[in-house]
């Protein structure tokens, strides 16, 4: 079986490598705009390795709909916002608010996915977590979520981005 020409196994670990690119490039944008630069190429290429990563997961086989294509719906229609107040708006008004809280947002789901990934995979973690319903696991996504509100709030109050985006 391939997908796009590709073993399921490639294919795999390309949609991975792009999701861990995203969320680090994620992560970069958001503590940079939490100091108030916006980091232009770090920026685009958050986007569309998150876009991608998106993309790339309606490709897997799947006998059911589930809680990875909603994952990926959401993240692509909170991208439209954030895309028209990035490129059509140029992050002017409440646009800045919108991108700003948007793009934290598509960076959550996607790095929420990862910590479910890793809690599977990582023999480690899933040790400490099998059923991904114990502490450790819980802990994990709630750190992850203060980190990355905290960063946003943060963002929002800092963030006045410079000609670069007009």
């Amino acid at each position: 079986m391939t997908i796009l020409g590709l073993s399921v196994a490639a294919f795999t670990a390309l949609h991975v490598i792009i999701s861990l690119i995203g969320v680090g490039a994620g992560i970069v944008v958001l503590i940079g705009m939490a100091n108030n630069n916006g980091l232009k190429g770090w920026t685009t290429l958050f986007l569309l390795t998150t876009a991608l990563t998106s993309i790339t997961g309606f490709f897997f086989h799947s006998l059911a709909f589930g809680p990875p294509h909603v994952f990926g719906i959401v993240t692509l229609v909170v991208f439209v916002p954030i895309l028209v107040g990035l490129y059509a708006r140029h992050l002017r008004g409440w646009w800045r608010v919108i991108y700003i809280f948007g793009a934290a947002f598509v960076l959550w789901l996607n790095a929420v996915v990862g910590v479910i990934q890793f809690f599977q995979k990582v023999p480690f973690l899933n040790a400490f977590a099998p059923t991904q319903s114990e502490p450790p696991f819980l802990a994990a996504q709630v750190v992850l979520l203060v980190v990355i509100a905290v960063l946003t709030i943060v963002a929002a109050l800092r963030f006045r981005p410079g000609p670069e985006f007009a």
